[in-house]
């Protein structure tokens, strides 16, 4: 059993910067891939970026450049740099390991 903790999201006007965080739970976490995922109203859930157990990363065109994915093996974290924030980009994002998702943290963005 594996449990995911995100923290970090909250309202920001365009332009702005928020740092998302999973805490994840278990020792899985240093082992398997992480990803976070997005879901805007009306929409289908995204794939935003993802780390490899390697450190590897990959991201969605639309958030090339401005979003970074990081990890934290020793605090069992993942993290998601956002920067220059767009009211597009709002939404719930959820962290995900294996099958297990978090519960979700709500990001908006709106002047």
């Amino acid at each position: 059993q594996v449990q995911l903790v995100e923290s970090g999201g909250g309202s920001v006007q365009p332009g702005g910067s928020l740092r998302l965080s999973c805490a994840a739970s278990g020792r899985m976490f240093s082992i398997y891939d992480m990803g976070w995922y997005r879901q805007a109203p009306g929409k289908q859930r995204e794939l935003v970026a993802a780390i490899t157990s390697a450190g590897s990363t990959n991201y969605a065109d639309s958030v090339k450049g401005r979003f970074t994915i990081s990890k934290d093996n020793a605090k069992n974290t993942v993290y998601l740099q956002m920067n220059s924030l767009k009211p597009e980009d709002t939404a719930v994002y959820y962290c995900k390991l294996l099958i297990w998702w978090g519960q979700g943290t709500q990001v908006t963005v709106s002047s």
